[in-house]
Order: C-alpha cells, then structure tokens, then sequence
C-alpha cells in the first residue's frame, strides 16, 4: 500500500504555492528519469504528497482559459485587493480565496493506475463523499469536471468545487478547490470556468451556518485514502 505525506500549508500566497509544487512535482520527475537508466538495485521509489492550503484572493487562468473571462482590469483587482496569474494547469479561470480548501495531489500515478480520467472521477468521489457527510447531495456535471449540486437542473445547478490538474509523465499537480466557508462575491468578477449560465456555492450557504474546515479536512483525507488505497501521513 502506497503512503501519501500530507502537508497542510495553511494561508500561503498562490505564487509562494505553485512554486512550492513545481518543486516537488520536478523532484519526482527527475527521480522517474533517473530511474529509466538506473540498474534495478538502484532503482529509486517516488514519494507521493497531498496539499492543503488556503490563499489570499486571487484568480487563475488555465492553459484552455480566455482572459474575457475575467470581468475586472488590474486597478480594480488591487481595489479587490486580488492577484491574477496565468497558470499551466488545465481548465478555464476560477477563483481562490479564504474559506476555501484547495487541494493539491502530488502523486505519481504510476504508483496508483494510469489513467488521469479514473484520477480526476476519484478527487471529484472524495469530495462528493465528504459533502453527503453533511447532508449536502452533490455529483457530477456531464462534460464539465467538479462537483455540483442539482446538476441536472439548468435552473439550480450550482458548482461547490472546482478542478484543474496537470500531469507529466503519469506526475499529477494541481487539483481541486472545495468552496466552505468562501466569500463568494468574488465569483462574480470571471466567469468560472468560462461557464456562463451555472451559479456557484458553498457549504455554509447550503447548510446556513458556518463549518470547521479542519474537519472537512479530516474527511476528505479520509475518503482520499479510501479511494486512492493508500495511507496519508
């Protein structure tokens, strides 16, 4: 069984983030090419990290992404007091921001199985694990990845959490940001996900009161080692 180390980052700043990933993501990279003309004895095994964080307000752009969907120009981002960055994960532009959990898999699927689709329907299972915890029914948006809420009504489908990841040689990074106790007005300034006609929400909205964020935390580690059949530490 394969062991994940957890690392929880707390508040950090987006760029302080990323770069922290890039990182970890390129030491396990060049671990894997080393190994290729390695003899087997000194072969070296991959670490595998899950990160928690929560940023300051900021928006991100994906690779896929179109900068029309960000709604405000650069003085009002500062009167927002929120960063914007051009990112190389998939998917179109989302927000973080406090009272979010943002999860970041640094996994070497080739540990796990290779196939990024099964990776990302098992971060989109985990969370939809954790909100039934709560009572919150959510699942999935046909086409469109992360986790919804009345999906199949075009009058009430609402997004709870967003997903973009990026993978190289079967390294995944990146990943997902579950809106608890998020200031949700910010949406209001992109279109998320470059979808027009779909609302956002969070857990606090849906539930009316204000939620422990350590523990959702506790349970999507929990459902991620379900899922993922491994051992977080």
């Amino acid at each position: 069984m394969q062991t994940v180390n957890f690392i929880d980052l707390g508040l950090i700043d987006y760029k302080n983030a990323w770069d922290y990933q890039e990182e970890v993501f390129n030491k396990i990279v060049q671990t894997k090419i080393d190994n290729r003309t390695a003899l087997p004895d000194q072969q070296k095994p991959t670490s595998n990290y899950l990160l928690f964080c929560e940023h300051p307000h900021v928006y991100t752009l994906g690779k896929s992404g179109h900068e029309s969907n960000l709604l405000v120009n650069d003085q009002q981002l500062k009167e927002k007091n929120a960063t914007y960055y051009k990112i190389n994960r998939g998917g179109d532009i989302t927000y973080h921001g406090p009272g979010q959990i943002v999860g970041y898999p640094i996994l070497d699927l080739d540990n796990f199985f290779t196939d990024i689709h099964k990776y990302l329907r098992f971060l989109e299972e985990m969370v939809i694990r954790t909100l039934a915890e709560y009572g919150i029914e959510s699942g999935r948006s046909k086409g469109e990845t992360g986790v919804w809420l009345d999906a199949e009504d075009p009058l009430k489908a609402r997004k709870i959490c967003a997903m973009g990841v990026r993978a190289s040689r079967w390294v995944t990074m990146h990943g997902f940001a579950l809106n608890v106790n998020a200031d949700l007005s910010y949406f209001g300034n992109i279109i998320p996900c470059g979808i027009v006609d779909k609302a956002v929400t969070s857990m606090d909205k849906e539930l009316g009161v204000k939620i422990d964020q350590e523990e959702v935390k506790e349970k999507l580690k929990k459902h991620f080692a379900e899922l993922f059949n491994c051992i977080v530490v």
